[in-house]
């Protein structure tokens, strides 16, 4: 069985967005699509007083894509204009397929340490679907099942591990999204299809990716090229995200907060939103 060895390590970068929140992005919206079915992964940390007063995400608009917003600290308000509305906090997931458009608002509040911890992943919706409804699957953290191993806590968002499957459905992408925490001198092993993207976000700790492989330190992306099985060693413990998902190899247009198959209907996204008729009614 071959192993995924490491094809990119990723420095995140420190970007700005919304009303002047401090991201660190590693994967970003590309026409090459390196990352298909992804398209962008932020990690968005507040330690109140070092980043200062804290900023959030005003009602904006998105076509062609789902959002993925998974809660570590603090609470993510949010509300659009569909008039859903709700908040999510630590261990919940919200993942959203926002299809033909939506308007939306996400406002992180923080916890009584002054702290806001979490990501943001968008997946992209193959050609078929950039047009389909709206829709919400929302998951509180009692709700995601947790997969306890030799030294090892998985908690399994989408996806399916030794017959355990997260909670999160239906995606076009088929993929895994899980939270993995490893003690000192402990191992994972998973299989998966030999063709699916994967990366891994270490963000505590340090790990390898083979037994004698580099070690790598939070925080850092691992970008893993093929292979039909990934395995983690770590020697003083560490936490990441680990995802995959399958590929869809159409052409992208990435525009800001729209991501579709061509110029034309990007123009077309772009009328719409001028005229009104973003959102369907």
């Amino acid at each position: 069985m071959s192993i995924r060895n490491i094809l990119e390590i990723i420095e995140p970068k420190v970007v700005i967005e919304g009303a002047g929140v401090r991201l660190r992005r590693s994967i970003f919206p590309h026409r090459t699509n390196i990352f298909d079915p992804f398209l962008l992964f932020d990690h968005f940390i507040f330690q109140d007083p070092i980043e200062g007063p804290i900023a959030g995400f005003p009602m904006h608009p998105h076509r062609g894509i789902e959002t993925v917003t998974y809660m570590l600290a603090g609470s993510t308000h949010h509300r659009d204009s569909l008039g859903n509305s709700g908040t999510i906090g630590p261990g919940d997931i919200q993942w959203m397929s926002s299809g033909r458009g939506i308007l939306h608002e996400e406002m992180p509040r923080k916890d009584a340490n002054g702290h806001v911890d979490g990501f943001q992943l968008w997946v992209n919706l193959p050609k078929l679907q950039k047009m389909m409804k709206p829709q919400y699957q929302e998951v509180g953290a009692q709700s995601i099942p947790q997969i306890n191993g030799l030294g090892t806590n998985i908690k399994l968002i989408a996806g399916n591990i030794e017959g355990t499957q997260g909670p999160i459905r239906g995606v076009s992408a088929k993929p895994l999204y899980l939270d993995l925490s490893m003690k000192e001198h402990s191992s994972f092993t998973h299989n998966m299809s030999n063709e699916d993207t994967a990366f891994a976000y270490i963000f505590e700790g340090s790990c390898r990716f083979s037994k004698n492989g580099e070690i790598i330190q939070a925080t850092k992306l691992v970008h893993l090229d093929k292979g039909e099985q990934v395995t983690i060693y770590s020697n003083t413990g560490v936490r990441l995200i680990l995802a995959s998902g399958t590929p869809f190899g159409e052409q992208i247009v990435p525009y800001g907060p729209f991501v579709m198959n061509t110029k034309e209907e990007i123009q077309q996204a772009l009328q719409d939103l001028r005229q009104g008729t973003f959102v369907e009614q």
